[in-house]
C-alpha cells in the first residue's frame, strides 16, 4: 500500500499536467497556431524533481514515509519544504489496503477491491486538487466494475449495468435540474461517470447509501470549510472525495452503513 500510494502521488501530480498539455495542443491544432515545442512529460518521464531547486530525487530518497520523516519533510537538496500530500497518499493508501486485505481476505472480491481503492484514491485527491476527474481514470473505473460483475466477483452483470446508468442519470437529472432553475452549472461530468463507475461496482441497490452518505458529508464538511475559510458562496467544492468515500465504505461495510442510515426500512 506504501508504495502503491508513492505511485499514485505521482499519477495525481502529473495528469493533470498532462491534460493541461493535451489542452494545449488541441487548441492550437484547432486555432491552426504552429505547434510547441515541449519536453517529455508523462508518468515515467522525466525522473522525479524538486519542484524549487529541479534536482533529481534519488532512490533512497524516495522511500515512501521514511523518506519524508529522515529528511524531515524538506528536499535534501534545497531544504524548501515538501508538500504533506506525499506521506499522506502514502499513508492513507496502506490503511485502506490494510483494511481491504483485513475485512475481505484472500477472496476475489478481496483483490477486486485493491485497485477499486486505489484508483478512489487518485481520482479523490486530484478532485481535490483541481477540480478535475479525469476520463483516463473514471472510465477505466466504470469498465473495470463491469467486468468484475461480468466474470462473478461482484454483483450479477444486470445489476452492474443498471447501477452504471442509474448513477450516471441520477447526478446527470440533478445537474439538469439545478441548471434550470439558477442558470448555472452545479457540478461536472466527470461527477456523473465516478457515481456509474461505482454503481458497476455495487449495484444501483446500493446507490441511495453512496448518494446520501456523500451528499451529507459533502454538505457538512464544505459548509464548515466555507465558514472557517471565510470564502464566498460561489466556491467550488468538489464533490468526488466524498463520492470516492461513500463508494468504499459501502463496498466495505454496506449492511452495516445501510442500517445505520436507513434503520428498519
Amino acid at each position: 500500500g506504501l508504495l502503491v500510494g508513492s505511485f499514485l502521488n505521482v499519477v495525481i501530480y502529473r495528469l493533470p499536467v498532462m491534460m493541461e498539455r493535451g489542452w494545449r495542443r488541441d487548441s492550437r491544432e484547432f486555432l491552426e497556431l504552429p505547434a510547441e515545442t515541449e519536453t517529455p512529460f508523462n508518468l515515467a518521464t522525466p525522473p522525479s524533481r524538486c519542484n524549487h531547486c529541479n534536482a533529481v530525487i534519488r532512490p533512497w530518497q524516495n522511500i515512501p514515509v521514511l523518506s519524508f520523516v529522515v529528511q524531515r519533510g524538506r528536499c535534501a537538496a534545497c531544504g524548501t519544504a515538501l508538500s504533506w500530500q506525499y506521506p499522506a497518499v502514502e499513508l492513507l493508501t496502506a490503511v485502506l489496503s490494510a483494511a481491504v486485505v483485513w475485512q475481505l481476505g484472500d477472496t476475489a472480491l478481496g483483490f477486486a477491491a485493491l485497485p477499486f481503492t486505489w484508483m478512489l484514491v487518485a481520482m479523490a485527491v486530484i478532485d481535490l486538487k483541481t477540480t478535475y476527474l479525469p476520463d483516463v481514470l473514471t472510465l477505466p473505473f466504470l469498465w473495470l466494475g463491469m467486468l468484475a460483475a461480468a466474470v462473478g466477483i461482484t454483483v450479477s452483470p444486470t445489476d452492474a449495468i443498471w447501477g452504471a446508468v442509474a448513477g450516471y442519470g441520477a447526478l446527470w437529472l440533478v445537474f439538469q435540474a439545478f441548471k434550470l432553475a439558477t442558470g448555472k452549472e452545479g457540478m461536472g461530468y466527470g461527477d456523473f461517470k465516478l457515481l456509474a463507475g461505482l454503481g458497476a461496482w455495487l449495484s444501483w441497490t446500493q446507490l441511495p447509501i453512496v448518494i446520501l452518505l456523500s451528499s451529507v458529508s459533502g454538505a457538512v464538511v464544505g459548509s464548515l470549510w466555507l465558514m472557517l475559510s471565510q470564502r464566498g458562496r460561489e466556491t467550488q467544492i468538489p464533490f468526488g472525495p466524498w463520492l470516492a468515500m461513500a463508494g468504499w465504505l459501502t463496498l466495505m461495510w454496506g449492511e452495516d452503513v445501510s442500517r445505520m442510515l436507513f434503520g428498519q426500512f
